[in-house]
């Protein structure tokens, strides 16, 4: 008999854990009332264990007996609502570093999570819950550009951990909103912590930085969206770091963003990385055993599929079903402060509609970040602006009339996409005899030997030539199709078929050379910058950068922007890619002298530094350093100057960077008017980590220096202003 009860025991628990069988829910964690950790624990806690483990992967499906949603985390919003259509397609993450305005990037940030809204709440209505419709972006890339081989450098903020913290500061608050109730859309720091290359082999590689390294360059910016962003995910990288896969590694994931950052978000893995730990890098020889390493790490979600193997791990005794919940609860947590689950007339976020898409203002804003993104790099005689009447323009190059160009990589789709051609075209004279020929193709010999477009030079008042890449020559490694690295760059120069183009129209032309780049990343212009009168560096400007260029060509505006990353001349400047030690890379380790110094960019007029004061000159470890400084125009363009602050040991016996940006501000700077400015660090900022990967207070003396670009006679030599400088000294 006892057998007969047993027996009908278990398939009463069956029943009551079987999906689909219907059960009297209790909805009471719709009330909106009730504080968040217990609305999520009332839902959760209905769920079987199957439904459960069915919400841990990207692609959660629904469960209509609890009146849960099906979603998709999965969404990008790099520089726009991405792969998502109709959107504002912005300057790529590393033409938005170059601005150094974090209001900048803030504002941008907010009219993408604009149109975030609005496409969510169109979507919704038309039943599309599929991927890159939801409000969870995976953005922003704030990973540190080390080196400029990496073809997904250009969805980062660059080299330096202080610029990319401040910028992806920004660009989270204006993605997640202020609201104090309600997420406008999730933001997502990735890929943590120690990941830039190579693309090749980012499945299998083992990133071992020293801890000196780790603290000082790779997790300060993770470190600041957490902390000061309350950015609301992250996600874990491909790689593995010092041995371990990202997404298995306690160390990162427990040790520092829960328990030392206090990380109250959602963890999850990249795409496939999780089953990539069992049959790509052989770190365990199951599926379950690697959904089993990665749920006790702590990452909660999984984009793949090797999370439905936790079944089966649970039944090994891998994991337990209260380390289940306790994954689930954070993502229901997020969907919750996204207002998922709430009345949508109660969430400020839900007028927003198709009338905010694409609108007006947010392709003036793409304009506007455009113009400021735009370095000047070399204007010999101060041969720009040029005149809107001039007679015989020529603009020429693969990619002067180029769409693909103006978008780089992750990008939306819109339809004011104008290209330089076009933004030419718009700004001159309707006098003006403006000429065109691409004259060479992309990225390959030209197929006719008989190319005339090299010729139109010899008779034109200036020839500007458009060169560079695309997202198919440097980007990710499933989406570059012309990459000869999978991906990434094999060197720094141009296409050999550009080169010999550029240096056919050297050979040919009568007026000076406007040398004008696109790229995501640094390019050699070794055997042809001596040639060139004029260089303009325009990134993937979006799609507003035909005008822009124009604005900036013909001098409706001054060129405002400034290096994110250092240019270096060649590769043989470069450590061995695979090493992720920062000895002689970037500005702040590098010895040699680059082709173009981190910081610099030229403007139409003269920046001038004067009268720098500080309130001590020696601090003890509680005090603040109080900078002061003049900057003035005395050129004869209004201009937007950058003016950064650099700290340098002197004695360095501590391997500590040799220079380090500390602060930055962009400022309006009127011809002929001067801007008193000031800076404060305070005693933290002073700190750097030494070769334990401690944060101390190091002894010694130290130069302030205060200028428009990182100090040294390079950026003299090339047309950057004289620094201030003065000697501190911290006891």
């Amino acid at each position: 008999m006892k057998y007969i009860i047993k027996a009908i025991a278990l398939v009463c628990l069956f029943l009551i854990n079987k999906p689909g069988v219907s059960q009297e829910a209790d909805f009471a964690f719709l009330d909106e009332e009730l504080p968040l950790d217990e609305r999520v624990e009332l839902l959760v806690s209905q769920m079987n264990l199957d439904e459960k483990i069915s919400q841990l992967t990207n692609s959660a499906p629904a469960i209509p007996r609890l009146k849960v949603p099906e979603y998709n985390w999965w969404n990008e919003a790099l520089h726009g609502v991405a792969r998502n259509g109709k959107s504002t397609i912005f300057p790529q993450a590393i033409g938005l570093a170059a601005t150094f305005d974090t209001d900048l990037a803030h504002r941008v940030a907010s009219a993408i999570s604009t149109e975030a809204r609005a496409k969510y709440k169109l979507s919704q209505q038309m039943g599309n819950r599929g991927k890159y419709a939801g409000l969870t972006f995976w953005t922003p890339n704030v990973n540190i550009f080390r080196d400029p081989r990496w073809g997904r450098g250009q969805e980062t903020y660059g080299e330096d951990p202080y610029l990319t913290s401040k910028m992806g500061v920004a660009f989270v608050r204006g993605l997640q909103g202020d609201n104090e109730h309600y997420l406008k859309t999730g933001a997502c720091a990735k890929h943590f912590a120690v990941h830039s290359g190579p693309e090749k082999s980012r499945h299998t590689f083992n990133a071992e930085p020293s801890l000196q390294d780790l603290h000082e360059t790779y997790l300060p910016a993770f470190k600041a969206l957490v902390l000061d962003a309350k950015v609301e995910g992250v996600m874990t990288a491909y790689n593995a770091v010092l041995g371990v896969p990202s997404s298995a590694s306690s160390f990162l994931i427990q040790d520092i963003l829960r328990d030392e950052w206090n990380f109250n978000g959602y963890i999850t893995s990249d795409c496939g990385a999780i089953g990539g730990m069992s049959y790509k890098m052989k770190y365990v020889d199951t599926p379950e055993k690697a959904a089993a390493e990665a749920l006790r790490a702590g990452v909660n979600l999984n984009c793949g599929s090797t999370y439905s193997r936790l079944k089966e791990a649970l039944e090994l005794g891998l994991i337990n079903e209260d380390l289940i919940d306790e994954r689930i609860k954070q993502l229901f947590k997020t969907r919750f402060r996204l207002g998922m689950f709430d009345d949508a007339t109660k969430n400020p976020y839900s007028h927003l509609g198709a009338e905010n898409i694409h609108d007006q203002r947010h392709i003036a804003l793409a304009k506007e970040a455009a113009q400021k993104s735009i370095v000047l790099l070399k204007n010999k005689n101060n041969i720009l602006p040029l005149k809107k009447d001039i007679k015989t323009p020529y603009l020429t190059g693969p990619f002067a009339n180029s769409n693909d160009m103006l978008m780089g990589s992750y990008y939306g789709v819109s339809p004011g996409m104008v290209t330089i051609l076009e933004g030419v075209t718009n700004v001159v004279s309707p006098g003006t005899s403006l000429n065109y020929r691409s004259g060479a193709l992309p990225f390959h010999k030209n197929i006719n030997s008989k190319n005339w477009a090299p010729n139109v030079a010899a008779e034109s008042d200036v020839t500007i030539c458009v060169v560079g890449l695309t997202a198919d020559r440097e980007g990710e490694e499933v989406d570059a199709i012309a990459a000869e690295n999978v991906g990434d760059k094999v060197d720094l120069k141009l296409p050999k078929n550009q080169v010999d183009y550029v240096k056919q129209i050297i050979e040919n032309k009568k007026g000076p050379l406007v040398l004008v780049i696109a790229s995501g990343s640094p390019v050699s212009l070794e055997g042809l910058e001596e040639y060139c009168d004029a260089i303009l560096q325009i990134w993937y400007p979006g799609e507003q950068g035909g005008n822009a260029v124009a604005d900036v060509i013909f001098g409706n505006i001054s060129p405002s922007g400034h290096l994110p990353i250092t240019f270096p001349k060649s590769v043989e400047q470069l450590p061995p890619y695979e090493d992720y030690s920062m000895q002689g890379r970037t500005y702040k380790y590098m010895t040699e002298d680059p082709e173009y110094s981190f910081g610099f960019g030229l403007t139409y007029s003269d920046t001038n530094f004067k009268n720098l004061v500080v309130n001590r000159n020696t601090l003890k470890k509680d005090d603040s350093l109080e900078i002061n400084i003049e900057v003035s125009n005395s050129g004869d363009y209004d201009i937007e100057e950058v003016v950064q602050v650099y700290i340098s040991p002197i004695n360095n016996t501590e391997n500590l960077p040799l220079k380090s940006l500390k602060a930055f501000q962009r400022i309006n700077l009127d011809k002929g008017k001067t801007s008193k400015l000031s800076f404060t660090l305070n005693p933290e900022d002073l700190k750097y980590f030494n070769k334990k990967g401690e944060k101390a207070w190091i002894k010694g003396q130290y130069n302030i220096t205060v200028g428009n670009s990182s100090p040294g006679e390079l950026s003299h030599k090339l047309g950057a202003a004289t620094p201030e400088e003065i000697l501190i000294r911290l006891k």
